[in-house]
Order: structure tokens, then C-alpha cells, then sequence
């Protein structure tokens, strides 16, 4: 379908489509680059972008694509693997509005849902009756009910609650051009022959190859399923539409089945030799009835802690109306089962966390064991259970015969496969090489009786390959009915039915094709800034609504609900603007300048505007299946965005603290009573670049390290170097907060260490990294390596978190050809850290009381925070602390117009624990950031844990 072909029409179609909506209609660069790619090898740049309020919305929009010839894309999450969520006309983004639970019926076991209804939040709505939806793909924190029903998904469960066609009772679609039609399952439409002409005779005159040309598998997802609408199957138009990946129309209401969730579950995890052992092993647990059965081997499982011995384990669920009938159940199991080694886990806890592996497996799949790139692309044969043994080991040898690697795992039950491959996709050669084994590993799919797609649908991977499953005689016959619901084509072009080569679109072509000068090490990339921005595959756990668990990222998108504010979007943008190849980012592959989005390169307003909302937490780096870090792309974006550029305020105030703070220490009285007049602070403020609403920290009237030396200076102390323990004198120990230092050193003595400081005048350059102030940043760093001198590799307590993580992983990546560098992260400890390794005796004092507070989102990314944990449980401080992000993170919240994400991202979690906690409980904050957020948002005030157990030593003697 032709699109307009000037800015003319191109304005025009926006002007029609803001005129048509009540939602937004949005054809600016930010919004395009947003939506070009999936979670799929491809990229199709849009015209726009329409995030309709209600389905009138959406029939008005495609009323307007189709009076102007524009193709539209409905888009869910974006976490198709294939590539269908993308597309070159407008795209529908269904998840901004249209995400209302219009009517829940326990009774009837039935839920009415708008499209963009993310999953997970339907299972909560229907958790309090008892009640689930059965599907429960991995991306269940973040995919919509519509994409769902537009991939016909299925997910781990799918062995005992089949796929979303099998739970999907009706369905609103409103078609290109605007008219809308209801299917019910069990009834057709009394306008069927004039609504859809042409239909009831396709039926009529193709009974045979409907009936004798499609597999029986329970995974069969691949093209449309035509047989669904065999007289004999009710001509189930539901059934049929389920899986069409937009091709036909957009959902704008849909009724889905509910099913009873389980009152308790276990777990069952078996071992076996190797994943074809386990996968021939996995049909003889289905008659037991289990709620799933998962399979991965251990090429995939980094750390198979918690995992019975073996080289590939099986994971059986079950449920019961108890937790004993549940375990029993896991049991019988067990027992069955012919497995090397196996348990049985009935804690949530301990299931969580083996699950967590699972479904993180389509992001670590991403990265072979030695950081090599896997891609999708082949994510989801299926075949029938019984011969999905043979299949691996056949499967196996192909890709050996191709010398490419991949790490299966999936839904055995189902006979249903996960896999990235190694492709290399970057070249030439490696398309070609990625081509051929497409075709010879879906003549292997055919062979063993299975369908190119299991879960994830078609797309642009797989349907060029749909001949060969299927024969020309049915693939005919999509195309036929494609058109009786499509007639103009205008619904996701090139999917399904006419597709493009499936080496075609393919997202790498337009990235530089020399490497780009930047200023960080990454070294997990090879030193490359586009293999860094590549991994980001578009998983999207980032976009999930509510932090997991402990984790982090990604505290702006849940507070702004925008996905350009997404570790994702980022990194989409990023994406785009080493396409464009302008701006001195480097030489890119883009030869259609059309197709370029964002031109001018690290001098991008729109990625700029998108990196300002980054707190720089660091969680992606993290809790991101595949390890984006974006607060380091950040700095680096602002590095080159500013370079021989003025910047803002707060960069030359807030980004060159520690000099500043120098400078003010001996004026520390002064300066604290006049922030104290109002006039002068808000003035101060103003030119600071901080918002008014923030009030200014108040300076120390000793800096710690004073107050060391000074304790120093009372008597001679000669002592081995293995009693000493050097303390980090960072900026904001040093002169906001010297009595976290002071109690450090006392905790430090009672466990039998003698403190010294580290040194004078050291930074660790974290305010110059968060500002992009790269050349600074290194060169306060070497001075501080320079000043260290022969106390380098001694092991050196850091108490601020986010200083430690700056040690820790941005010296050695900005000097990376500095040794000392290396050796210096590598001697960084928080104090617990410290305390575990070097007094593993000492006992601390015995508090018994609870705890509430937060976990700086640096020490949860980077340190960890185990030895912590351990060190409360001893001293009896119980409870767990919040996870997200206090909202201040450094410069981050005191940044003129932050304010309200800064707000927002306190309210989530910490704010409303504090707030609950019962009187006496200690309130425990290890981050300067973390503990200033809350003494002036909560007006509460936090201790470090060094303080806290300061205080119980004092109280010990007394």
C-alpha cells in the first residue's frame, strides 16, 4: 500500500487525524523512532503515531487511513518477537487509554477487557474471586490482552488452560475503514454474508484441504486457522480472527474466559542428563496433570542455584486447594518421573525465584555464556510433544552443521521450543547463512510434524516459510481470506498473507558500520557503543507498572507511564539516532534518508528530552534481562550533546559539587544561616538550576575526615597493615553527613579495626559522570588514582552507595587502559561488605527491632546488597526494605522541573512503607540521596546502618 509521498499529504493525514480523535495523534520524531521496532529482528519505520481514547477513536482512525491510503499497525506492548507490531503507515498504540476492565463476572467466570489491558493487571482484578486468565506468556508484567489475542498467546500454563483462542469467548473489531463487527463464539453475525462476502464460500468450496491439511498440535499458531471455521467446529469466526497479528482488524473489546487459580501451587523440579533427555521425559507428566510443564537446559541457567544435579531440568507445577494437596501432587510427580535428581519447592519465595529464571530467558538467551550476540528469529517452533526429543537432537546437529549456537528452552509439555540463535546479522555472509538455516530448519519443523510458530506468531520471521507447512493450495487461502476482511490491504501489510522476505527490514542494516568514538570502555561490548545499544531487544520489562520485588528499573516510565521515559524507548532512540549517521555519531548503513528519523545525532533534542527523566539509578543494569545500562549511555549522550556547548545550571553546580563543597566547608556556618532566609535560598536556587521546592542541604561544621585526623592526633598507634581498615572520605560523608562516618568508625573499632582515611581531597567523579562531564570526570579520577599511591588494592570501605558503584564499574570503564584503575574497583567494599570479610567474628549488638526503608538503587544494581542483609538479620533488624527508587538519585531530584517524577517515584513504595510502619521501627537508609528524600518529603529522618549500630554499641556499654 502506498503511502503519502510529500509533507503535504503528510501533514494533511496528521491534520485529518487530529481532527478525527479525541486521543493523540502524533507524527513527530520522538513518537516514530519509539514505534519502528518490536522485540523482533526488524524495523519498519511509521508515518505516525494515534493512541485512540475509545474504540470510536480507533474506527474514526481507520476511517481516515483508508480515505488517504495509509496502512495502520495495532500495537499492544510491544513485545512481538516477530515483527508484526511494527509497520510504514500509522500505528495504533491500544495501551495509553484503552486499558479499562469494562465488567468482571465471577459468576459467569467472564471478563469484558479494552484492548490495552496489560495481563497481569486483569489477573489482579480477577485474583480476589479466585480467578485467573489462563495464558500467562513471560511477558505477562507488560503484554496486553490485545496483542494477545493478536498472537493468539499462550504462555507456561498453556498445558492446562490452552491458548487465549481457547479462552476467548467474544470479540468487538473494528475494521479498515471504520465498520465494526461483533463475532461470538457459538453464534455468526446476521450480517456475515454482506459484512465478510466471499466467506461462507471459501468454506464451502475448500472442505478438504480445511480439514486435512492443517497439523493437530497444541501449539499450532502458524497462519490463520481456517479450520476453526469448518461447519462441523461452529464456524468459529472468534477462533479463526485469534492469531490474525492485526492483519484483519483491531479489537476494541474483548470477553474472555476466567478459569479457578489454584488456593496453593508447587513445584516439581527434575533433573535429567541433557535437554533431549528432558524433553522425551516431559509427555509422560501430562497425565498426571500438571499445571505446566517447563524445560531449560543449563547453557541458559548462569547460576543453577536452587536446581537439582543435572544438564537440563523440567519444571512441573501443580496445584491443590491446600498446600499439602499441592506438595502431594508435586510428589506423585517426582516419584514418576524417571530423573537423575529432583525436589519438590513449596515455598512462594523459593518458586519465584526459579521461575524468575525462566521467564527472564528471553533476555539472558540474548547473550551466549561468552557475551556473544543471539538473536531471535526462530523463537518458537512447536512441535508434537512425543517428538520433541528427536526434534532437539535434530535441531541440535543443524545448527552445528551451520556453526551457530542458541540455547533452547520452553514449554516441553507442549512440544514448544524457545530459542536465540547466534546469527550474525550485522553481515552480508551472516543474512545469507541466517536465510538458508531458516529454510532448512522449517523443512525440519514440517518434518516432525510441527508449525513454524508455537506462541509468538508469524510475523515477518516466519511467514515468507508458511508454503512450506502448509502447501500453496492453503496459503492461497489465506491470502483470499485476508482480502474478504481487508479488501483494500490497508491492515498490517506484508504479515501473514503476501509477506516480505523475511531478510528483509532487518534492524541492523542502518547502524554505523565503523565503530564510534566514545568516551566509556564497554567493555561487555567489545568497546562498541551500537553492540551496547543493541541489547536491547525490546523484552520490555522495563514497562512493567510496579517495581518486582527488590528491583529498580525503571522508576521514570512508572511515573510517567510514557514509554519514551523506558530503559526501552531510550534505547530505541538511541537506535535511531545511530541510524540517522549525522551529527558526527558515526557512519551509518542508512542510505534512505526518508527512513531516518532522528538526523542530527548526539545533538538530538528528542533523545535528550528522553535522557532527562533518567534517574541514572543504574537498575536496568540490573534488573534488564539483557543488561542495558543507560544511565552510562546517558552520561555518554551528554558527554558528546554539550561538548564546547554551554550547559545547564545545574550541570556547573550540582555536577561539580565536591569542588564547590571544598571551597564552602570553612564557611559552613555563614553559608547555612543565610539558605536559611528565604529570599536568598529561592534566589540561589534560581541560579543554581534546583527546584524551589527543594530545600538546600545543610553543610558540616566538620568534615569527617577533620574529625578523623583529629581523632588520629590523640596518642600513637602502630598496628599491622592487616588491622587498618581505610574509610572512603566520599563528598557526601564527607562534608553533608561526617556522622555517618564517625559511626562507621566506631563499628569499625569494635570489630577490632584501626580507621584511617583514605586520603585527602579524593573523588570518586560521580557527579561529573551523572552530568556527562566525561573529560572531567577522568581527570578528577586519575588524580585521585595518583593521589592513593602505594594504598592501592588496600581493601577500602566506601559508604556511600552510589560512590562505591561509581569505583566499582565507571573508573576502570572511563580508564580502562589505566591498570590502577582495575585495581581500585576491585578493593572497593560497602561495610558489610568489609565487616563479612575482614571480622567475620565479630558480633554486632542485638537490636530486635523492625526495619523499614530503602536499598539505594546503585548498591541493589552494582555492590549487591547480600552482606547487608545478613549483617541485619544479626543484629535482629528485620524486614525488607523498599525496592524502586527514592526519587532523588543524586542531582537527579534536585534538577529544576524533576519535581514531580521525583515525588512521584518516592510515593510508590518508600513513602507509603514509611508511613506505615509501626512506631519503633528503624528506619534504615544508606544513601545521602535516600535519607535527604525522606527527611524532606516524609519529614522523617533515616540513619545509616552505621549509625544504627553505633548506637547499639554505645547503649551495649552502657
Amino acid at each position: 500500500m502506498a503511502a503519502p509521498q510529500n509533507p503535504t499529504e503528510h501533514a494533511e493525514l496528521a491534520q485529518a487525524l487530529r481532527a478525527a480523535v479525541r486521543g493523540e495523534a502524533d507524527f513527530g520524531a520522538t513518537a516514530r523512532a519509539l514505534t519502528t521496532m518490536d522485540a523482533s529482528n526488524y524495523r519498519r519505520v511509521p508515518l505516525g503515531v494515534v493512541t485512540p481514547r475509545d474504540a470510536d477513536d480507533v474506527a474514526a482512525a481507520l476511517a481516515v487511513c483508508r480515505t488517504h491510503g495509509v496502512s495502520v499497525v495495532p500495537r499492544g506492548g510491544g513485545t512481538s518477537i516477530a515483527g508484526q507490531a511494527t509497520g510504514t503507515g500509522v500505528v495504533l498504540d491500544l495501551t495509553r487509554h484503552l486499558r479499562k476492565i469494562v465488567e468482571l463476572d465471577p459468576v459467569a467466570r467472564t471478563a469484558v477487557v479494552q484492548p490495552g489491558v496489560i495481563l497481569d493487571e486483569l489477573r489482579a482484578a480477577a485474583a480476589p474471586h479466585g480467578l485467573t486468565f489462563g495464558p500467562d506468556p513471560s511477558t505477562h508484567s507488560r503484554c496486553t490482552l490485545g496483542g494477545m489475542i493478536g498472537n493468539n498467546s499462550c504462555g507456561a500454563h498453556s498445558v492446562a488452560w490452552g491458548t487465549t483462542a481457547d479462552n476467548s469467548h467474544a470479540l468487538t473489531v473494528a475494521r479498515y475503514g471504520g465498520d465494526t463487527l461483533r463475532l461470538e463464539r457459538g453464534t455468526l453475525p446476521d450480517t456475515l454474508p454482506e459484512a465478510l462476502p466471499g466467506l461462507p464460500e471459501l468454506i464451502r468450496t475448500n472442505l478438504a484441504p480445511l480439514r486435512t491439511r492443517f497439523p493437530e498440535l497444541p501449539r499450532r499458531i502458524s497462519g490463520y486457522a481456517l479450520d476453526a471455521l469448518l461447519p462441523e467446529r461452529g464456524t468459529d469466526l472468534v477462533r479463526a480472527f485469534c492469531g490474525s497479528e492485526g492483519t484483519l482488524g483491531v479489537v476494541t473489546e474483548a470477553t474472555v474466559r476466567l478459569v479457578e487459580a489454584p488456593a496453593a501451587r508447587a513445584l516439581a523440579v527434575l533433573g535429567y542428563a541433557d535437554e533431549a533427555a528432558a524433553a522425551e521425559a516431559a509427555p509422560g507428566l501430562l497425565p498426571y496433570r500438571p499445571l505446566t510443564v517447563e524445560g531449560m537446559a543449563a547453557d541458559l541457567v548462569r547460576e543453577p542455584a536452587g536446581l537439582p544435579r543435572g544438564g537440563a531440568w523440567l519444571f512441573a507445577e501443580t496445584g491443590g486447594a491446600t498446600p499439602a494437596e499441592a506438595r502431594a501432587h508435586a510428589e506423585r510427580i517426582l516419584r514418576a518421573a524417571d530423573a537423575l535428581d529432583g525436589t519438590v519447592v513449596t515455598d512462594p519465595a523459593g518458586q519465584r525465584a526459579l521461575w524468575r529464571i525462566r521467564e527472564d530467558a528471553a533476555g539472558t538467551a540474548t547473550r551466549m555464556p561468552d557475551g556473544t550476540e543471539a538473536w531471535p528469529g526462530w523463537e518458537d517452533c512447536a512441535v508434537p510433544p512425543a517428538r520433541l526429543g528427536p526434534y532437539l537432537r535434530d535441531f541440535r546437529a543443524l545448527l552445528t552443521e551451520h556453526g551457530l549456537r542458541g540455547t533452547p528452552y520452553g514449554h516441553f509439555g507442549d512440544g514448544c521450543i524457545h530459542v536465540r540463535i547466534d546469527f550474525d546479522l550485522l553481515s552480508l555472509p551472516g543474512v545469507a547463512r541466517f536465510r538458508r538455516f531458516s529454510e532448512e530448519l522449517a523443512d525440519l519443523v514440517v518434518a516432525h510434524g510441527g508449525s513454524l510458530s508455537g506462541e509468538h506468531g508469524d510475523g515477518q520471521a516466519r511467514a515468507e516459510l508458511l508454503p512450506r507447512m502448509y502447501g500453496d493450495e492453503l496459503v492461497a487461502l489465506f491470502a483470499r481470506f485476508k482480502d474478504i476482511w481487508d479488501p483494500d490491504g490497508g491492515m498490517n501489510p506484508g504479515i501473514l498473507a503476501r509477506p516480505a522476505l523475511l531478510d528483509e527490514n532487518l534492524r541492523f542494516e542502518v547502524l554505523p558500520k565503523g565503530p564510534v568514538d566514545v568516551e566509556f570502555g564497554y567493555p561487555h561490548d567489545g568497546g562498541d557503543f551500537s553492540a551496547a545499544v543493541r541489547r536491547c531487544v525490546g523484552v520490555a520489562k522495563c514497562r512493567t507498572a510496579q517495581p518486582t520485588g527488590t528491583g529498580v528499573m525503571c522508576p521514570s516510565f512508572r511515573a510517567t507511564g510514557e514509554e519514551a521515559h523506558s530503559t526501552r524507548g531510550r534505547a530505541r532512540l538511541l537506535h535511531e539516532m545511530l541510524a540517522g549517521g549525522a551529527g558526527g555519531v558515526g557512519d551509518a548503513g542508512q542510505t534512505d534518508g526518508a527512513a531516518a528519523v532522528i538526523t542530527d545525532g548526539w545533538r538530538s533534542t528528542e533523545v535528550r528530552d528522553a535522557l532527562d527523566l533518567c534517574l541514572s539509578c543504574k537498575g536496568c543494569r540490573s534488573d534488564c534481562p539483557v543488561g542495558v545500562d543507560m544511565a552510562t549511555y546517558k552520561a555518554e549522550f551528554l558527554h558528546h550533546h554539550y561538548r564546547r556547548r554551554l550547559r545547564p545550571a545545574s550541570h556547573y553546580t550540582m555536577g561539580r559539587l565536591p569542588a564547590w563543597l571544598r571551597l564552602a566547608s570553612p564557611f559552613a556556618p555563614v553559608l547555612n544561616a543565610l539558605a536559611r532566609i528565604r529570599l536568598l535560598a529561592s534566589l540561589a536556587k534560581r541560579l543554581a538550576g534546583i527546584a524551589p521546592e527543594r530545600g538546600i542541604p545543610v553543610l558540616a561544621r566538620e568534615t569527617f575526615t577533620r574529625w578523623l585526623n583529629r581523632r588520629w592526633g590523640k596518642g600513637t598507634f602502630i598496628f599491622s597493615n592487616d588491622e587498618v581498615a581505610m574509610v572512603w572520605p566520599d563528598t557526601f560523608t564527607e562534608h553533608l553527613s561526617p556522622e555517618v562516618g564517625r559511626a562507621a568508625v566506631l563499628v569499625l573499632e569494635a570489630a577490632g579495626r584501626h580507621t584511617i582515611p583514605a586520603g585527602r581531597g579524593l573523588c570518586c567523579g560521580l557527579t561529573y559522570v551523572s552530568t556527562g562531564q566525561l573529560d572531567k570526570a577522568r581527570k578528577v579520577m586519575r588524580r585521585t588514582l595518583d593521589r592513593l599511591g602505594g594504598t592501592l588494592g588496600t581493601p577500602m570501605v566506601v559508604l556511600e552507595p552510589s560512590c562505591a558503584a561509581t569505583l566499582r564499574t565507571d573508573l576502570p570503564e572511563l580508564l580502562p587502559d589505566d591498570p590502577r584503575s582495575a585495581e581500585l574497583a576491585s578493593s572497593v567494599r560497602t561495610l558489610a561488605q568489609y565487616l563479612e570479610e575482614y571480622a567475620p567474628d565479630w558480633q554486632p549488638p542485638r537490636l530486635d527491632r523492625p526495619v523499614v526503608g530503602q536499598t539505594h538503587c546503585h548498591q541493589h544494581a552494582v555492590l549487591g546488597d547480600a552482606a547487608e542483609r545478613r549483617l541485619r538479620e544479626r543484629a535482629g533488624l528485620a524486614g525488607e526494605l523498599s525496592g524502586g527508587c527514592c526519587g532523588l538519585a543524586g542531582n537527579f531530584g534536585f534538577e529544576r522541573g524533576h519535581w514531580d517524577v521525583s515525588v512521584a517515584c518516592a510515593e510508590e513504595t518508600l513513602l507509603p512503607s514509611v508511613r506505615a510502619a509501626e512506631p519503633g521501627t528503624e528506619l534504615l537508609a544508606d544513601g545521602f540521596s535516600c535519607r535527604t528524600q525522606l527527611e524532606q518529603l516524609g519529614g522523617v529522618r533515616a540513619r545509616h546502618l552505621a549509625e544504627v549500630l553505633a548506637e547499639g554499641l554505645e547503649e551495649r556499654t552502657e
